[in-house]
């Protein structure tokens, strides 16, 4: 693949991956590990269009790694502000991260080029607990537990729309940047991004559930919803009327922590973290439960997220006292080594590129 420097911008190649069936989920191996992090990894993102990653961790750190050669291309300090949500912009090098010193909670369009802020999003009083880009234009909408969900445009720094609600808010764009869903309070509001002023224009019930919203999520093809709870629920919803297709239990996450859980990228597994450490994935056709190896559960913390191109996962451990209080699970960790590592499938093929 072309050049990993952070100027070079590499695009994906065009390759031939492994369909992502059960055995494939099953022999998940570690391929490689980073181990030089002082602090949890609090958040990470997939750029979309090029084969960077982008983390950001408690030891107020944001690094860019290029996920085809596994190389950490480029390591940036937010010692002042903090960092803990971050996500890319379409754009490979820039990035927009929330704060978390506590007393500034802006949001701030980054450069990683040149560690240079092009703007800061003042608006939020409290803490950003989830954060949306839009895919489609240089819109994104943030979460607080202000109990407002904001509405940018990153040209100007002034919020561009202010929609209240009445708990937490997990939110989220669907690929097309057409829609977005609000959830809290045991519904899912989906909102047309053209006038959502004129409020939802469906509510989803979510089986009556009550439990506090963590993290929602459309498939990449926009047909349906993931949306994941502080009770351990993980329900699967169809996006156009809103019935429950299935629905799964993991151990709950304690404290503040937030369950994480994703679509595979054709939509038809469900990975998720859990409350005692381990990895689960299910079948949405059918609701099977998918064994996969517990390689980080001796470590007892990790965060996923599943690259877009089928490869493989990124998973995160944490060495951080047992008290922690972490965001996506809350675990008892006893390591003291942190980092972030790579796992890939064992079954390869001659037309994809796997990490030894």
């Amino acid at each position: 693949m072309p050049g990993g420097g952070v100027a070079g911008q590499p695009e994906r190649e065009e390759k031939i991956s492994l369909e992502l069936s059960d055995e494939v989920l099953k022999s998940m191996e570690v391929g490689m590990a980073f181990r030089d992090y002082n602090g949890r990894i609090s958040s990470m993102d997939f750029h979309k269009a090029t084969n960077y990653l982008v983390t950001a961790s408690d030891d107020e750190s944001i690094r860019l790694y290029d996920v085809q050669t596994a190389m950490c291309l480029k390591t940036i300090n937010s010692k002042k502000y903090g960092v803990d949500l971050v996500c890319f912009t379409s754009h490979p090098t820039t990035v927009i991260y929330s704060s978390k010193n506590g007393w500034d909670e802006s949001l701030r369009l980054l450069s990683l080029n040149d560690n240079k802020y092009l703007r800061y999003f003042k608006g939020h009083h409290d803490r950003v607990v989830s954060l949306s880009l839009c895919p489609r234009k240089e819109c994104f909408i943030s979460g607080s537990l202000d109990r407002t969900v904001l509405l940018w445009d990153q040209r100007t720094e002034k919020s561009q729309g202010l929609l209240r609600v009445q708990g937490r808010p997990a939110i989220s764009y669907d690929d097309q940047g057409m829609v977005f869903a609000v959830a809290f309070g045991g519904h899912i509001r989906m909102f047309d991004t053209r006038k959502y002023e004129r409020g939802p224009f469906e509510i989803f019930s979510v089986a009556g559930d009550m439990s506090e919203a963590h993290v929602v999520k459309f498939s990449n093809d926009g047909r349906l919803i993931l949306l994941t709870t502080d009770a351990g629920h993980i329900y699967v919803l169809d996006s156009f009327r809103g019935t429950i297709i299935s629905n799964y239990s993991v151990k709950p996450v304690l404290g503040t922590g937030t369950l994480e859980a994703s679509f595979s990228p054709d939509g038809m597994h469900i990975v998720s973290g859990s409350g005692d450490g381990s990895v689960s994935a299910w079948s949405v056709r059918n609701g099977k439960f998918v064994h996969v190896k517990s390689i980080l559960k001796a470590r007892r913390g990790f965060k996923f997220k599943i690259n877009t191109d089928l490869n493989g996962w990124i998973f995160t451990s944490f060495g951080v006292p047992w008290q922690a209080l972490f965001p996506f699970f809350r675990v008892q960790v006893t390591t003291e080594t942190t980092g972030l590592t790579f796992l890939m499938s064992t079954m390869r093929s001659s037309n994809s590129f796997y990490l030894k």
